[in-house]
């Protein structure tokens, strides 16, 4: 139960902006650029695991779940190999970019000054692009946001971890603009 009368039963996020409508528009206009966009050299598996690693380290069960599932789904691996990456990218099958990327996520998840020369140049030489620096800076400025958001409220979740991933095809065919949050 939220700490609010949300007026509604949707978990998570959804339920918030199904209180507060005004403010889904351009919340789900921001997620739909950053983690949807095809204008960019970053997956969407590859950005939502982004998402993902942020909202582990902020322990937001609900968004680590959601995103976690579309990682998965995107990615084309199971919630086994998600949870192996969020608990140890650095020794996980992904590319060194993506280690940087992740290293830098985590920095700005402590908070943006924790982020140095050296992490970006390490991206860089892991052939990452000025852009996916930034987009990867902002998804993880953005997931702490959306993360205070739905933990700060006391949203409800649904514990099935299953649930997440049944819904994650239905999810990335919708996108974060449709409306799925009514």
């Amino acid at each position: 139960m939220a700490y609010i009368e949300l007026n509604n039963e949707l978990p998570g996020i959804r339920g918030l902006m199904a209180y507060r409508p005004e403010t889904e528009k351009p919340l789900n206009a921001l997620a739909e650029v950053l983690l949807r966009d095809d204008n960019n050299s970053l997956s969407r598996g590859e950005r939502e695991l982004i998402g993902t690693y942020v909202s582990y380290l902020n322990d937001c069960f609900f968004c680590q779940n959601v995103h976690g599932a579309l990682a998965g789904h995107y990615l084309g691996c199971d919630i086994d190999e998600v949870d192996a990456i969020k608990k140890d990218f650095s020794s996980a099958n992904v590319s060194p970019k993506m280690k940087a990327l992740l290293n830098i996520a985590a920095k700005v998840q402590k908070g943006g000054k924790y982020v140095t020369a050296e992490d970006i140049d390490r991206a860089r030489a892991a052939d990452a692009t000025d852009k996916e620096i930034h987009d990867t800076v902002l998804i993880a400025a953005a997931f702490c946001m959306f993360n205070r958001y739905v933990d700060g409220l006391g949203t409800w979740a649904p514990q099935d971890r299953q649930f997440y991933v049944n819904r994650a095809p239905q999810r990335a065919e919708e996108g974060y603009q449709s409306s799925i949050y009514k």
